[in-house]
Parts: C-alpha cells; structure tokens; sequence
C-alpha cells in the first residue's frame, strides 16, 4: 500500500513537471538576461510596458507551478521517518528549501510584473 502511494506521488511529480516543462515552452517567450536587460532601459509605451508585465506574469506562474511541484516531493520525502542519528540536511529539507526558493522567485516575478502593470495605467 505505502508502495503504491509513493509511486502514484512520483507519477503525479513527472506529470506536473513535464507540464511546467511544456509551458514554459509554448507560452512565455524565454529572453535572455541582456535581451530582457534591453527590453526594460528601451521599455516607454504602454505596448513595451504590457509585454515585459505578461513575460513576470508567465514567469511567476511558471514558479508557481514548480513550487506545487516541489512541495508534493517534500511531502513525499517527509513521509520517510528516519532514526535520530539521520544526517542533516534530509530530502525533505533540500525540498522544502528549493518550495521555499521557487515561493520567494513567484514573488519577486509578481512584484515585478505588478510594477509594469502600474507603468501601463500610468501611461494611459
């Protein structure tokens, strides 16, 4: 039964994975950190301000979808109770700190995204 279970959470990992894989893919247009660099000095109308808060928006949602991720494997590891003597840092730890990474970057992206949003009223 146990078996069984960690194997269905493994599954559902994969599947979720490849899906975030496969929209970051289809979606978001990836630039790379000069391009985007460029993107926000160039950035004054309200077209620039609306492509730069759609590319946070798709990048936080991206993070969040590999947070929902991550925090299934840290329930998945937690499951596995070890002896007192365990070394530091467990699985579960390693994920909980990269849920907790992949929380904080969704945040930051949607700050970032709000801000142009706020650009765009402005411009208005």
């Amino acid at each position: 039964m146990r078996t069984r279970l960690g194997v269905g959470v493994i599954i559902a990992v994969l599947v979720a994975t490849f899906n975030v894989a496969h929209a970051q893919r289809t979606n978001s247009p990836h630039y790379s950190h000069s391009e985007l660099r460029k993107m926000i000095q160039e950035a004054h109308t309200d077209q620039q301000y609306k492509e730069l808060a759609s590319y946070f928006r798709s990048r936080q949602q991206a993070y969040e979808q590999q947070a929902q991720a991550e925090k299934l494997e840290w329930i998945r590891r937690s499951q596995n109770v070890t002896s007192v003597a365990a070394k530091y840092p467990r699985p579960a730890d390693s994920s909980k700190n990269r849920y907790e990474y992949l929380t904080y970057e969704a945040g930051q992206m949607s700050q970032q995204a709000a801000h142009y949003e706020g650009l765009t009223e402005k411009v208005q």
